[in-house]
């Protein structure tokens, strides 16, 4: 009868410990969209909060952007529940060319203008060790 408490607590614990161990890792992200079906490379690996924390970005319409139909900047407004191929899709084209294009003016432009951050390819589209 002790084997088997000793064994349930056991159990038990390395249970717990694993389950501790999974929750406390980072939640990484990739930049994801559903327009991309097929990847011609891996997708870039993002920590959302530590990048925004590093950077400096507070307001969500830094990178989620909107803008009206004559092209100007809604200032006041957020894309954040929408993925980019919503606005810049990719109808009528096998592999959307034109949304890689945008993604890479936002998130590569930025990192040039401020300096700071991956621009070449390898180091966003990094392949997993």
């Amino acid at each position: 009868m002790r084997k088997n408490i000793l064994f349930i607590g056991v159990l038990l614990g390395v249970l717990a410990l694993a389950a501790i161990t999974a929750y406390s890792q980072e939640d990484i992200e990739f930049v994801e969209d559903s327009a991309f079906t097929d990847n011609m490379r891996p997708l870039p690996a993002f920590v959302h909060d530590e990048h925004n924390e590093k950077a400096g970005i507070e307001e969500c319409n830094e990178c989620h952007h909107v803008y009206d139909e004559a092209g100007n900047l809604l200032e006041d407004e957020s894309s954040e529940d929408q993925e980019c191929s919503e606005c810049h899709g990719a109808e009528g084209s096998e592999y959307p060319m034109e949304l890689v294009r945008r993604y890479h003016l936002n998130c590569r432009g930025c990192h040039l203008s401020e300096k700071a951050g991956p621009v070449a390819c390898g180091e966003c589209h990094a392949k997993a060790p």
